[in-house]
């Protein structure tokens, strides 16, 4: 995680940092397809890396009709169990201990945080999650590579149940026994347009959340259709359906119109016939564009390659050893 003095520095447009990277000669590894230069100050000390990654988080749009839906929405019992596995990543300073056996969860407004138009989606729900992960065993969490990459798993705290209860009413006040801490990294692979996922074992196994099934060989059908599970921009957890694969050439990933945000990363994209997680949401395009005074979600049609995933057969040979 980010120093609170750079996470300051890079609080800026995805266009500044990628100015920065083009100065720094590192554009090359975004693909970036921007034209427009900005003029922007320099970041300073901030590590090159960081700023890769503080994109790759960013890099994620809507296709067509946004079809994100929260949990209290949704009707189909097999997707509210799947998304009984997925967890929200919040740092240790976000979750505040109640002395009751409960913690309440430090959120700030999604609209005003991001400068949202006020007719924008969720604009007044609650955000404070920076990554999503999901449990592939009872005491093991996988999520992306760059949620972890140089952070101090000790500040990492892994929440189960941050969802909207109603379209008015957010759940921020949780039981003790639905927050982990990491104990430590089982594995992890964080390579820059390629494969990128961690496996995180948990300081107790998770009793009372069951793990999701994955794809352990061969790979996903061209044109498949998909869902996605997780935090969008912090949000609480949200279901975005209606997807299908794009690109499905690469090894190590594949590309998908999946409804995603940073917050999205690591998490699962399940398969919407059989039901198993396919890949680990990654990287994808712009989350916000500028609408005049105030910011929109980014919304994609051709000019956008699509949501890249991590295949689970990255790191599904891991599974047998941790059963």
């Amino acid at each position: 995680m980010s120093t609170p003095v750079a996470q300051s520095k890079l609080e800026r447009t995805n266009e500044e940092l990628v100015e920065e990277l083009r100065r720094r000669g590192k554009a090359n590894v975004l693909n970036d397809a921007t034209s427009t230069l900005f003029e922007a100050s320099s970041l300073g000390d901030v590590p090159t890396d960081e700023i890769i990654r503080t994109l790759q988080n960013r890099w994620e749009a809507i296709y067509g009709k946004d079809n994100r839906q929260d949990l209290f929405e949704i009707t189909d019992r097999e997707i509210v169990r799947q998304a009984d596995a997925v967890a929200a990543f919040f740092e240790e300073s976000s979750v505040i201990d109640n002395g009751d056996g409960t913690s309440t969860l430090r959120t700030v407004s999604y609209g005003e945080q991001n400068g949202l138009c006020e007719d924008e989606r969720f604009y007044k729900q609650p955000i404070g999650a920076f990554c999503s992960g999901f449990l592939m065993a009872p005491q093991v969490i996988a999520t992306a590579g760059h949620c972890v990459a140089d952070s101090d798993i000790t500040q990492i705290r892994v929440v189960f149940g941050f969802r909207m209860k109603s379209a008015t009413e957010a759940v921020t006040r949780l039981p003790n026994s639905e927050i982990y801490r990491v104990s430590s990294v089982i594995a992890q692979k964080l390579t820059n347009g390629a494969a990128d996922w961690a496996l995180l074992k948990l300081d107790r196994p998770v009793v009372n959340h069951e793990p999701v099934t994955i794809r352990k060989q061969g790979k996903v059908e061209n044109k498949a259709k998909l869902h996605l599970i997780g935090y969008p921009a912090g949000l609480p957890i949200k279901v975005a359906g209606d997807a299908e694969v794009l690109l499905n050439q690469k090894p190590t990933h594949f590309a998908a119109s999946l409804d995603a945000f940073h917050g999205n990363s690591g998490s699962p994209v399940f398969n919407s016939s059989t039901n198993e997680v396919e890949g680990i949401l990654v990287r994808g395009e712009v989350d916000f564009v500028s609408n005049g005074s105030c910011n929109v979600a980014n919304v994609c049609t051709t000019a956008c390659k699509g949501e890249d995933c991590t295949r689970t057969t990255e790191f599904s040979e891991h599974l047998s050893r941790l059963l």
